[in-house]
């Protein structure tokens, strides 16, 4: 008691003095953090300096034009017309990406092994893991290394009678709605077919997802394919804790969760059947392992093989990345198809031929259908299923018109824009086939067409 009295008229000061103390250390970290955003701010703006773009918000840059879903890729193209090579794009005033949009420019970019831009790949982190896809340096090359048997050539030749099997279910679904006459939204079923036909070439699993019509995983990776999109989008939710905390950030776990239990269940099914010595000798016996085989059984020079994380960061890549881009792919191939029915008449011409009396495609058909071929690039060429991707320079980068980037700055690779070039290719918006025949091909810039991007990534 005596002691309380003696400190009680210290203690309303000492708690002031805490609350000043306080309120000064917030201050300075506040001033901090301003000063380090300042000092970003002013290294992007001399980065990207010899490089004009269009005029940008002095708060929220050019991120206003990309909040009207659907016409992203149109503004690009409009800018790429203006901006021979390139120009910055800013999503506020602390982040930009210089984006470029002729072939010389990617061809430098290409040439070298920069990584993944982290700005914008790393919502993507937490779904698929760190496979392939967002990798670099000596852990990619390893990754690389032990997967390359999975990309042999004569992998392929067996996988061509599944795909046919798994096209096959699709086209009989697609007789029987068309009977009822109704539209037929194409994506959802190109999807459930594509992720079939990797489940049984690279997993060897029979998932019938075509025959069940409410794929979770499926839904589930709509649901996170747009939500990765709409974080981007949204500067508040590139921070976790908010992020996380948000309605969207639950909708992101909870689609998470269906995928990685889908994923954790292809590993365990295999995993149980490498336990038989049966088909270990089965699988012993294969002239070349699916992917899945692969991953399990790859060890390197010191025998170390594949932990369980990494493992499934490849197995949740190879699963999204094999089927999602090959339906949007085949999707606007079908719709080109639709499009322009005198084309769409040639290729079944083409392929009527190539079959005679049988109605499956086989490993050697595949060569003897070019004006089909075509067709194919054509379609990529207007609708790459992947239209841009990001690096981060990892050292300075001089163009061929003597412009310089230093170190550590963000690259998109305009795909969509580069395919559609007024530069390298005459009326661009225009569906010709013809562009990718023998003699059409000769002359034309090496980077001008990049369905899949290319180079060493």
């Amino acid at each position: 008691m005596a002691f309380s009295f003696l400190l009680s008229p210290l203690l309303p000061l000492s708690i002031t003095n805490v609350c000043h103390c306080a309120a000064w250390v917030f201050v300075l970290y506040v001033l901090y953090k301003l000063t380090k955003l300042y000092i970003r701010w002013r290294e992007l703006v001399s980065a990207l300096e010899p490089f004009p773009g269009p005029p940008c918000h002095w708060l929220y840059g050019n991120a206003g034009e990309f909040l009207k879903i659907g016409k992203d890729l149109d503004f690009a193209l409009h800018w790429a017309q203006t901006y021979k090579y390139g120009f910055p794009l800013w999503l506020s005033n602390f982040y930009a990406w210089l984006v470029i949009t002729h072939p010389d420019y990617a061809k430098a970019i290409l040439a070298r092994q920069d990584p993944k831009d982290d700005a914008a790949y790393r919502f993507i982190v937490p779904w698929i893991g760190e496979g392939l896809l967002v990798l670099s340096g000596p852990k990619w090359f390893q990754h690389r290394r032990l997967l390359t048997p999975g990309f042999h050539y004569d992998v392929l030749k067996p996988y061509v009678p599944l795909m046919g099997d798994c096209t096959n279910i699709m086209l009989d679904k697609w007789e029987k709605i068309v009977q009822d006459k109704k539209p037929v939204e194409l994506f959802h079923y190109v999807s459930l077919m594509t992720l079939d036909t990797i489940m049984k070439c690279a997993f060897s699993y029979q998932s019938n997802c075509q025959t069940d019509s409410d794929n979770d995983y499926i839904k589930a990776v709509y649901q996170l394919s747009f939500q990765v999109d709409h974080r981007f989008r949204n500067f508040i939710y590139h921070n976790d804790f908010i992020y996380y905390l948000s309605p969207q950030g639950f909708r992101f776990r909870k689609a998470q969760r269906i995928a990685h239990q889908h994923t954790d269940k292809v590993i365990k099914q295999r995993k149980e059947l490498l336990k038989c010595e049966k088909e270990l000798d089965k699988i012993s016996r294969k002239r070349h392992l699916d992917f899945l085989d692969i991953l399990l059984c790859a060890q390197d020079e010191n025998g170390q093989g594949l932990s369980d994380k990494d493992l499934r960061a490849e197995v949740d890549t190879f699963m999204f990345e094999g089927h999602d881009t090959t339906a949007s792919g085949i999707s606007w191939i079908l719709y080109c198809m639709a499009k322009y029915p005198e084309h769409q008449e040639k290729c079944r011409e083409e392929i009527r031929e190539v079959l005679g009396d049988r109605n499956t495609l086989e490993w050697e058909d595949l060569g003897k259908i070019p004006y089909t071929t075509m067709c194919i690039k054509e379609s990529l060429r207007l609708y790459p299923p992947v239209p841009g991707v990001a690096r981060k320079l990892n050292k300075p980068i001089t163009f061929c018109d003597g412009r310089t980037l230093p170190e550590g700055s963000l690259i998109i690779l305009s795909i969509y824009c580069i395919n559609r070039s007024t530069i390298f290719w005459k009326d661009p918006e225009v569906f010709d086939p013809l562009r990718f025949s023998a003699e059409n091909s000769v002359d034309r810039h090496h980077h001008a067409f990049l369905p899949f991007s290319a180079g060493a990534r």
